[in-house]
C-alpha cells in the first residue's frame, strides 16, 4: 500500500491530466477547444501580417517568384 501512495503522490499531476483528458473526450469538448485555438492562431497571424506588412509582402513575392 505504501508503494501505491508513493506512486499517486509522485504522479498526481499526470493522473489529474488523464482524468481531464478523458472528460474532454467524453463530452466532445475538444471540438470547441480546437476552434478556440484556431481562432487565436488566426488572430496572431493576422496581427503579425498587419505589423509587418512590407516584410510579409516581400517574402510572399519572393516565394511566388520561385514557383
Amino acid at each position: 500500500m505504501d508503494n501505491f501512495k508513493n506512486f499517486v503522490t509522485q504522479h498526481r499531476g499526470a493522473i489529474i491530466g488523464v482524468i481531464i483528458a478523458i472528460l474532454i473526450l467524453c463530452t466532445r469538448l475538444y471540438k470547441l477547444i480546437i476552434a478556440i485555438v484556431l481562432l487565436f492562431i488566426g488572430a496572431a497571424v493576422g496581427n503579425y501580417i498587419q505589423q509587418n506588412k512590407y516584410d510579409v509582402k516581400e517574402k510572399l513575392k519572393n516565394f511566388i517568384d520561385r514557383l
